[in-house]
């Protein structure tokens, strides 16, 4: 082969990388959304800026099983407690009033579609799950220690309806006497 020729495939080789970056870059794009965004903060975008009201801030996010994320991708943190509590679900939506003195009062303004699956509590990678359906689903120590949920236990798990999830939101914990609950499903 000619020196001639090695450039010519070299080159050839290039623009072939060069446009297999490109349709690689477009594909990501489109499955990301054009902004480069996490999913949540592109659900948020159809949500309200941050606004001030009575010397208050207001700021309008989708929860992400752990924190409400905001259309610029700004995270916020909620009390594991409060989650647990409200049984919130990734994708539920949150307003959060920044009080003057800078205390965070979150309230849930429009929850996601929800179904209920029965799963076993489980411990990995320092992270409770509830396995269920063949999936694991993360939840919060919070709510685990509320339930006084133990390892081995069958949990209802609250899980979004319509959209894939790495967290849940625990319902209750099944009395151990109750046996015949298939755990492979949903309700």
């Amino acid at each position: 082969m000619t020196q001639d020729s090695k450039l010519i495939l070299i080159k050839e080789l290039v623009d072939t990388a060069e446009e297999s970056l490109r349709s690689a870059k477009k594909m990501l794009a489109d499955l990301v959304g054009k902004s480069g965004k996490s999913e949540f903060a592109r659900k948020a975008e159809i949500l309200t800026d941050v606004k001030d009201e009575e010397g208050q801030k207001i700021v309008e996010g989708v929860f992400d099983g752990e924190k409400m994320v905001d259309s610029k991708e700004n995270a916020y943190p909620v009390p594991a407690n409060y989650a647990s509590k409200s049984k919130l679900i990734p994708g539920d939506t949150l307003k959060l009033t920044i009080k003057e003195d800078g205390s965070f009062l979150y309230k849930q303004i429009g929850p996601v579609d929800r179904k209920k699956v029965i799963g076993t509590l489980t411990y990995e990678d320092s992270q409770y799950k509830v396995v269920a359906g063949g999936k694991a689903y993360k939840v919060l120590l919070a709510s685990v220690t509320y339930h006084k949920a133990e390892i081995g236990d069958q949990i209802t798990l609250i899980v979004p309806e319509k959209e894939d999830s790495k967290f849940g939101a625990i319902e209750n914990v099944i009395p151990k006497d109750i046996t015949s609950l298939d755990t492979t499903g949903e309700f």
